[in-house]
């Protein structure tokens, strides 16, 4: 039995017995175009409701969408013959989750707390079956075009016919600087940069794995929606990583300086010019500036100015957005108190669940992709497959240092990480499987 997609020599599907054939590439596609548009794209940031840390945390229809894929997903996976492979490693995962549940539990914000951990634990349960449900490789790269291509579509549907909607207006009341800059069906300028680098990663891949056309639309769409966002970190993010993946794929003595080191340096470049002074003076003087404009402000806040509410036991979602804060009268210093998230994972895993959450959290986002890896041969590693993953994998890491997503149930770049760390391990502990054509009355092999 192979933990890896298959290559297509005649696109078989192989679904779960007693399972339809159409539920695999069925519930794949829902759950990415879910994930990616969602059930209300195009968000009105004029109104007042946008100020309100109350406002949006509750959806009806949203939660019946996310509990019918759950049980779609877990139903196949349970009939998968790979079953096995969900959610692992579980040792570690159970661990992390258990400490999250505890920290949550002694928070000032308990029941928010415990409902983040128990959607992102459903997610990454999601995410760890998401590779199992295409029937090859082929299908897979199909599926994650034609996805791409209807999110770029409506994105730039909106801009098009529903500007006010898809385009930064001055009259928004959080960040009317941001007039003029693209969005699209996103909340935020920063969210469609984001997917449009992945959308270029994903685009590549299509070009490989599907269709030459499709993929080199995916990247020219892509690219040109990125440059409007005005996000010029994700911009320049993007042939960064490109870049760091061929070292990382090349020089295998490298990875772990590469990965530790680096995510350890962007965050020290990151955080420390925005909060430490002495370092923060030493990286602007020459004219430097390693924060975006909406960190720098969150940055600070951590810092000391202006302080957090007194009780120090502030969890999973016991933070940000929460009423003691926003109207903690910190707003009159800062707009950051009213802030989202800190714009930045670690330092937002730190502050909620402390440093064995953050060290848990390390080994599980950090340390075993880079074993997984590890185990994959050198001529393996070049698939096109494995390096979409490692992209993904890499720009993720780096990426969190800047915005905050590690562990939002809902979030489309966490669910993505996560599902291309399940596919990092699946390739790093199976042999190559290579589907053939079989007779219509031949049982057909399942294969992830």
């Amino acid at each position: 039995m192979s933990g890896r997609l298959p290559h297509d020599t005649g696109d078989v599907p192989s679904p779960p017995i007693g399972l339809p054939q159409w539920l695999g590439p069925f519930l794949f596609m829902a759950m990415t175009l879910f994930l990616w548009i969602g059930i209300t794209p195009f968000y009105d940031l004029t109104g007042e409701a946008v100020l309100d840390p109350s406002a949006g945390n509750s959806n009806r229809l949203n939660q019946i969408v996310v509990l019918s894929l759950t049980i779609g997903l877990f139903l196949y996976g349970a009939f998968h013959p790979m079953r096995g492979a969900i959610l692992r490693p579980r040792l570690l995962l159970g661990t992390l989750f258990i400490w999250f549940f505890a920290v949550s539990l002694i928070s000032t914000q308990p029941t928010l707390g415990i409902k983040g951990i128990v959607i992102a634990l459903l997610m990454t349960a999601n995410a760890s079956i998401y590779l199992l449900l295409p029937a090859s490789e082929r299908q897979f790269g199909r599926m994650f075009g034609i996805a791409m291509l209807a999110m770029l579509a409506l994105s730039y549907y909106g801009i098009v016919f529903k500007p006010a909607l898809a385009i930064h207006q001055a009259s928004e009341l959080r960040e009317p600087m941001n007039a003029g800059l693209w969005r699209g069906h996103f909340p935020h300028k920063n969210a469609a940069a984001v997917a449009m680098v992945i959308a270029i990663f994903v685009g590549l891949y299509v070009m490989r794995a599907w269709s030459r056309l499709a993929g080199l639309v995916i990247v020219a769409l892509a690219v040109t929606f990125l440059i409007h966002t005005g996000g010029k970190t994700a911009s320049a993010m993007a042939p960064f990583i490109i870049v760091v993946a061929f070292v990382f794929e090349k020089f295998r003595w490298l990875r772990a300086l590469i990965v530790i080191g680096g995510v350890a340096g962007f965050n020290l470049l990151a955080v420390g010019s925005a909060g430490g002074r002495p370092l923060g003076k030493i990286i602007r003087d020459p004219g430097l500036d390693a924060t975006p404009p909406n960190p720098a402000a969150n940055w600070p806040l951590r810092f000391g100015a202006p302080p957090p509410p007194p009780r120090p036991r502030h969890r999973v979602k016991g933070f940000w957005q929460t009423k003691e804060l926003v109207y903690s009268g910190s707003t009159i210093e800062t707009w950051a108190a009213a802030a989202a998230n800190g714009h930045n994972s670690y330092l937002d895993i730190l502050l909620m669940t402390g440093a064995p959450g953050l060290l848990l959290t390390l080994a599980f986002l950090l340390f075993l992709p880079l074993r997984d890896l590890g185990r994959i041969a050198p001529e393996e590693a070049k698939s096109p497959l494995i390096r979409l993953f490692t992209r993904i994998w890499l720009y993720a890491l780096f990426n969190a240092g800047l915005e905050s997503f590690f562990f939002e149930g809902g979030n489309f770049v966490w669910f993505t990480l996560v599902a291309a760390l399940c596919g990092l391990r699946m390739q790093s502990r199976a042999t190559l499987a290579v589907e053939k054509p079989r007779p219509a009355f031949t049982k057909v092999e399942a294969h992830a």
